[in-house]
C-alpha cells in the first residue's frame, strides 16, 4: 500500500482551516516521507480533551548494530531514545491556540531503564515512537495552517533525534554498557549466595523525597566494610568490588539519620537497571525482592495470614482473611503473604514503616499479656524459618535488639559509612540474653487464593473499561480507586496503567485463577509479546512491571472476590 506523503497531509490540514474541530478526524491514517512513516491513530474530539495519539515509524533509523544486538540492549537503546525525544519535544512544543494545541509529549522516564511502549527498538533496526500531539485550534475551530506546519515540518524535524546520525553515540554506548554491567552483576547474586550488592563509590542519597535524582554536594560515596567486601565481574567495568549482602537474615542498624533507610531504598530500587550518572548503576538486588510494610486502612481479600495471626475476637477466619480497613499488623501480615504469592525470595522491611506488634513482642509485654490472649506471631519468630525456606530478610532496625538472636549478618551505619557489626551483635546477644519466649506455632504453607476473575471489573457508566492514573500512587479502576502509595517499588505511572490493563486482559484471556499462577501467566504473555499485549490498541503510555506489583495492585482492589477455599 502506498501511503500519502507528508506534503499531502499538510495540504489536507490547510484545507480544514476554520472548520469545526471534529474535521481533524479526517486526517487519521498513515503518511510517509523519505525514511519516515507517520500514523495518526486517534484524533482528539476537542482541543481541551486528551491530545491525539500518533506513531512515527523509522524502518531503518541507522542505529549501529551493537545498539540492538540483544533484547536487553534494544530496551536500553529505546530508553535512551525516549529521553532524547522527550528533550527534543520540550524544545519543539509551543502553545498554538486553544487548549493543548501545539503540545508534543512522550512518556517521561524516571531514573530507571524500563521497557516502555513509548519507544520501541527492533533488532532489525526499525524504531517506533508513540506520542501525543495537541492539534491546534482557535476556540473550537481548526487552525489548519498551524497544523500543517506542525505535522509536516516541526514534527519530522524533532523526530530526527531518533536517527543514528543525530545521536550522541558515545552516550548511547555508555548507557548500554551500564545496563549490561548491572544485569551481569545481578545475575551473579544467587550463585554467590547473595541477595544484594552495593558497589564501592555508589552514591545512594537522593535530592528529596520527590526528586529521585542523585544528591550532589554532600553525598558520601559508599565504602564496603572489609568483612563483607566481595568482588563481582562486569563485562565492561571489569572487577567491581563492593558490599555483598548474603542470603539469610540481615539487619541494617545505626542511629537516626545515619543512612539506614537510604541504603534500604537503594536496595528496593536495585531490582531495576539505572541510567548512567544515577549513582546506583551498580546497586543490584535479586529481581524478585519485595518491600513490605504496614498500611492501615487498606483492603485485604481472602489472604491466609494464619502463619502470623491466629484466632481473632469474633471468630474471624485468618486462613482466608478479608477486611475493608485492615490494621497495621493485619495489613503487614497480608503484605508478606502476597509477596510470597508473587514468589519473592527476599523481603525488604523498614522498622519505621512497620507495625510494632507485628515485628516484635518483648519479654515485658509477654509477661503482661498471656500468649493465649495475643493472636499475633511476631515476624521475629518467623524470619529464621522463612530464611530456611529460601526467603531472605533485609531489615532496617533501630530499636529492636531482640532481632540479634536471629540475624546472620548485621551491618551498622555511622554517618553513611557501613561497618560489619555481626560479631558485636552476637556478643551482646550472649551477654544480655533476651528474656522473651519464642511464640511461633508450626508454619503451614499459606492457602492459595483463587480469584473470581469477573470481579476485575473496570466498568464506569457507559464505558466498558475505564482506567485512569491521576497520580503515580493512585489508579481509578472503573468506579474504584486503588491506593498504591505503600507499593514502594512502583517507579512510574506508566507501570500502574499497564498493571490495570493487564488485569483487564487477565479477566478476558487468563486460563489460571490462582494468584501466583495468574501472575506468571500475565508476565509470560508480556515476555512473549511485549507490554502492549495487555490492550487492543497501540499507545505510548505503558511500562513493564514486575509480578510483585501486579499482585500488590490486585490485592488492594476493593470489591475483589476470591473463590471459597
Amino acid at each position: 500500500m502506498t501511503l500519502p506523503t507528508l506534503a499531502q497531509l499538510a495540504e489536507r490540514a490547510r484545507r480544514l482551516d476554520g472548520r469545526g474541530y471534529k474535521a481533524y478526524k479526517s486526517l487519521a491514517g498513515g503518511y510517509a516521507s523519505e525514511g519516515l512513516q507517520l500514523w495518526i491513530d486517534h484524533v482528539q474530539g476537542d482541543p481541551f480533551a486528551a491530545p491525539s495519539r500518533l506513531r512515527a515509524v523509522l524502518p531503518d533509523a541507522g542505529l549501529p548494530e551493537w545498539a540492538r544486538e540483544t533484547p536487553a540492549r534494544c530496551v536500553a537503546a529505546a530508553d535512551f531514545l525516549n529521553r532524547a525525544l522527550r528533550a527534543r519535544f520540550g524544545q519543539a512544543s509551543s502553545r498554538r491556540g486553544s487548549g493543548r494545541g501545539g503540545e508534543l509529549s512522550v512518556l517521561v522516564p524516571g531514573q530507571q531503564v524500563l521497557e516502555r511502549t513509548s519507544l520501541v527498538v527492533f533488532e532489525d533496526g526499525e524504531v517506533e515512537a508513540r506520542f501525543t500531539l495537541g492539534l491546534p485550534a482557535r476556540g473550537r475551530r481548526v487552525m489548519g495552517r498551524a497544523a500543517a506546519e506542525l505535522l509536516s515540518e516541526d514534527l519530522p524535524r524533532a523526530l530526527g533525534c531518533l536517527r543514528g546520525e543525530e545521536l550522541d553515540l558515545p552516550a548511547l554506548r555508555r548507557q548500554l554498557e551500564t545496563v549490561d554491567d548491572a544485569q551481569a552483576l545481578r545475575a551473579q547474586l544467587a550463585p554467590r549466595g547473595l541477595v544484594a550488592f552495593v558497589a564501592e563509590g555508589a552514591l545512594l542519597p537522593r535530592r528529596s523525597g520527590v526528586d529521585d535524582r542523585p544528591l550532589g554536594e554532600g553525598a558520601v560515596p559508599f565504602a564496603a566494610p572489609p568483612e563483607l567486601r566481595v568482588t563481582l565481574r562486569a563485562p565492561h567495568a571489569g572487577e567491581v568490588p563492593g558490599l555483598g549482602i548474603p542470603a539469610g537474615v540481615t539487619l541494617i542498624v545505626g542511629g537516626g539519620f545515619h543512612g539506614k533507610s537510604t541504603l534500604l531504598r537503594a536496595l528496593e530500587r536495585g531490582v531495576y537497571d539505572h541510567v548512567p550518572g544515577d549513582g546506583r548503576e551498580r546497586v543490584v538486588t535479586v529481581a524478585d525482592a519485595v518491600k513490605v510494610r504496614a498500611e492501615d486502612g487498606r483492603a485485604v481479600t481472602g489472604v491466609d495470614i494464619g502463619g502470623f495471626i491466629g484466632d481473632l475476637p469474633g471468630g474471624q477466619d485468618t486462613r482466608a482473611f478479608s477486611s475493608a480497613n485492615a490494621s497495621g499488623s493485619t495489613s503487614q501480615a497480608a503484605a508478606v503473604i502476597e509477596a510470597l504469592e508473587a514468589e519473592a525470595t527476599c523481603l525488604l522491611i523498614d522498622e519505621d514503616t512497620s507495625a510494632t506488634n507485628f515485628m516484635l513482642r518483648d519479654a515485658r509485654m509477654q509477661a503482661l499479656i498471656a500468649r493465649e490472649h495475643e493472636p499475633i506471631t511476631p515476624y521475629l519468630d518467623r524470619a529464621r524459618g522463612l530464611a530456611e525456606r529460601g526467603v531472605s530478610t533485609v531489615l532496617v532496625v533501630g530499636g529492636a535488639g531482640d532481632y540479634f538472636d536471629v540475624a546472620d549478618t548485621v551491618i551498622a551505619l555511622e554517618a553513611y559509612a557501613p561497618r560489619c557489626a555481626t560479631e558485636a551483635a552476637r556478643r551482646i546477644a550472649a551477654e544480655l540474653p533476651s528474656q522473651r519466649q519464642a511464640e511461633a506455632h508450626p508454619w503451614e504453607p499459606p492457602r492459595p487464593r483463587r480469584l473470581d476473575l469477573s470481579s476485575l471489573d473496570a466498568r464506569k457508566g457507559r464505558r466498558e473499561a475505564s482506567v485512569k492514573v491521576p497520580a503515580p500512587d493512585r489508579c481509578l479502576f472503573g468506579a474504584r480507586e486503588v491506593a498504591l502509595a505503600a507499593v514502594e517499588q512502583l517507579v512510574e505511572p506508566a507501570q500502574v496503567r499497564a498493571i490495570a490493563r493487564a488485569l483487564l486482559w487477565a479477566r478476558e484471556h487468563a486460563a489460571e485463577r490462582e494468584v501466583s499462577a495468574l501472575a506468571r501467566e500475565v508476565l509470560s504473555a508480556i515476555e512473549d509479546e511485549g507490554v502492549e499485549v495487555v490492550q487492543d490498541w497501540l499507545s505510548g503510555d505503558l511500562a513493564r512491571f514486575r509480578r510483585a506489583e501486579l499482585v500488590a495492585f490486585l490485592s488492594r482492589l476493593r470489591g475483589l472476590r476470591v473463590e471459597p477455599g
